[in-house]
């Protein structure tokens, strides 16, 4: 086994702390990798505080994972010593439904082995997250990393960066789309960059006016404060998709009288209660309400591949893991511009 050191939460009323485990040894088909940057993503702590779902604990949260490979497996073809690498939500899946021949681990019907606050397909073995100095993955799972890149910025594409690019690739937005991207903060500044690459009109949605600015720097077309009703009435029918990234509750009905005919609104953030959808705000318009998750393995590496040819990455703030509380305060308060990223030289 391998002795791991890492901050986890022993349960959910405790902060985090240090913690040693142990992983196992590295099999035939498994990567191990030293982690250099872990990105913090809102549903570390949505998990470590039960927001969600009863948690498995001790909890090592983390899975935006960039790191340099120590050892592989002897049928490990695609990797050696040396390499970069990374993880992201997924270390595992059933590989045989459906969904994943068809390259849809995320949505695997006998559910995928998630980086952390999960089971590996065995069902009983739980999976430890990127808050920690080495993981061992199993070769399907890792991803390349191009050398030269900014591996501190890289690191929240593995989560913000692919939880946006999937559902803009799979809706084909593209040159002669509008789309509105609600929410500017680590799921929105990605979506923004994705969304003027790949030739939309974007429009950021925000409550914040303060935010028009910083929308601006990084390629919004338009700015539209969702708390001013004449801009509102304004923006009514204008928009082909919203992709609505906001986790805090917010009135659907609206942001729907926002999309044109047949327009798309997609949820890739994640409300803590149920939203009320009247009928009539899909109805009139044949609109129609959707969501989205992560990509599968395939589409990842498509799109870090494509952030390393068009020079995207996410804006961060490098933080030292013993600030990791301070970071989520500040998370919580949106205070944060977009992502933070562990330097996990300071584990």
């Amino acid at each position: 086994m391998i002795e791991t050191k890492a901050y986890a939460a022993q349960d959910e009323n405790t902060p985090l702390a240090p913690w040693t485990f142990e992983r196992r040894e590295v099999g035939p088909n498994d990567v191990q990798f030293d982690i250099l940057y872990c990105g913090v993503c809102h549903s570390d702590l949505h998990q470590i505080k039960n927001d969600w779902f009863p948690g498995i604990f001790p909890m090592v949260p983390g899975h935006e994972i960039v790191g340099r490979v120590v050892k592989v497996g002897e049928n490990v073809k695609g990797f050696k010593v040396g390499d970069l690498a990374a993880t992201g939500c997924m270390v595992d899946s059933c590989r045989v439904c459906e969904n994943c021949k068809r390259d849809l681990e995320q949505y695997c019907l006998n559910g995928s082995s998630q980086t952390y606050n999960g089971l590996e397909q065995d069902h009983k073995t739980p999976t430890y997250g990127g808050y920690s100095n080495t993981i061992v993955v199993n070769q399907d799972f890792v991803l390349h990393l191009k050398e030269g890149v900014d591996l501190a910025a890289v690191a929240p594409l593995l989560c913000a960066g692919i939880t946006t690019y999937s559902p803009l690739r799979h809706w084909k937005v593209g040159k002669g789309h509008k789309l509105a991207v609600l929410g500017l903060g680590g799921l929105g500044h990605m979506a923004v960059k994705f969304g003027v690459a790949f030739g939309a009109d974007v429009t950021v949605l925000s409550t914040s006016p303060k935010k028009e600015e910083d929308a601006k720097k990084l390629g919004a077309h338009h700015f539209v404060v969702t708390t001013d009703p004449k801009q509102v009435e304004a923006a009514k029918n204008t928009f082909d998709f919203i992709l609505d990234t906001v986790s805090a509750e917010h009135d659907f009905n609206m942001y729907l009288s926002l999309l044109r005919t047949d327009g798309v609104h997609i949820c890739v953030g994640v409300p803590p209660k149920p939203a009320q959808i009247a009928a009539f705000s899909l109805l009139g318009g044949r609109k129609s309400l959707a969501g989205s998750g992560i990509g599968g393995i395939k589409e990842t590496q498509e799109m870090l591949d494509f952030c390393a040819e068009n020079n995207i990455v996410s804006d961060i703030e490098m933080i030292d893991i013993k600030d990791i509380h301070t970071a989520y305060d500040r998370m919580e308060k949106g205070d944060v511009r977009y992502r933070f990223v562990i330097d996990m030289a300071t584990l």
